[in-house]
């Protein structure tokens, strides 16, 4: 998944150099998991849920302080193989209290590899001391909804797919889409340009799959600030597509 390979200060690292990086000893109000001790139960649950593990990468920044994963998920024998897009699942973990243990649940375009995330369920607000007697509960329980979460997200692309845009619907919905936090001012343009010479001859067709590929083209750069920025694209798209998605309860949390 080149995916990973964003502008976030980390840079791409096999397996072991994630289970050989050093965690900082505890204090009294802060304990700090080891990055690779996340990435286990999730892989765990995973596999006791019977989804496979199709395809993963990790990151660590050169401080090794901050950790970014991926992995590409199908369930059972069900392969995304034979799709254009399939699941994924996201993991951070910091030692240096920048952000607290995460999952988040999104997909990731094949053809492009552009990656985008429908919420995140934040593990803690802080590594406190029972951090490790409560990690396990609470990552079960995320991945355990995580078929349903899947469930709706295809309801969700073949509502884009339906749903055409003319000339004027697709320059407002950028607009709308930058003022509720999907991109930058900066990064308008680069939507604009995407949108009307796409990168990806699949993107053509004009209709709010093609728009919402142009924003998630043009976001690749900074895998803290995706989850985020995604998930008010997909409120702005799913608005106008008419789309209402109700996820379980603690499916998936906002950032």
């Amino acid at each position: 998944m080149k995916g990973l390979m964003l502008h976030c200060g980390a840079h791409k690292v096999e397996y072991d150099q994630v289970q050989q990086s050093d965690t900082p000893e505890a204090t009294r109000t802060h304990t700090p998991i080891p990055h690779s001790h996340l990435v286990d139960l999730v892989r765990d649950r995973l596999g006791g849920d019977g989804m496979q593990i199709l395809e993963e990468s990790h990151a660590l920044t050169h401080d090794s302080n901050r950790y970014f994963g991926l992995f590409r998920v199908g369930a059972g024998e069900e392969s995304s193989d034979s799709q254009d897009y399939g699941a994924i699942m996201g993991l951070r973990n910091s030692h240096d209290k920048t952000f607290p243990s995460a999952l988040a649940f999104g997909a990731n375009v094949f053809v492009c590899d552009n990656l985008s995330f429908s919420g995140e369920v934040k593990l803690g607000r802080r590594h406190t001391a029972h951090i490790f007697r409560d990690l396990p509960q609470m990552v079960s329980r995320t991945v355990g909804k995580l078929a349903d979460a899947w469930g709706l997200q295809k309801q969700r692309f073949a509502g884009y797919r339906d749903q055409d845009l003319s000339r004027l619907e697709a320059h407002d919905l950028i607009i709308e889409a930058f003022r509720a936090g999907a991109c930058t001012s900066t990064q308008i343009k680069r939507v604009v340009n995407q949108w009307h010479v796409p990168n990806h001859s699949e993107f053509k067709p004009r209709n709010a799959w093609s728009m919402f590929n142009a924003f998630t083209e043009v976001l690749k750069g900074n895998l803290n600030d995706l989850p985020k920025r995604t998930q008010a694209l997909h409120g702005v798209m799913d608005g106008h597509c008419g789309l209402k998605l109700e996820l379980p309860d603690d499916t998936v949390l906002a950032v």
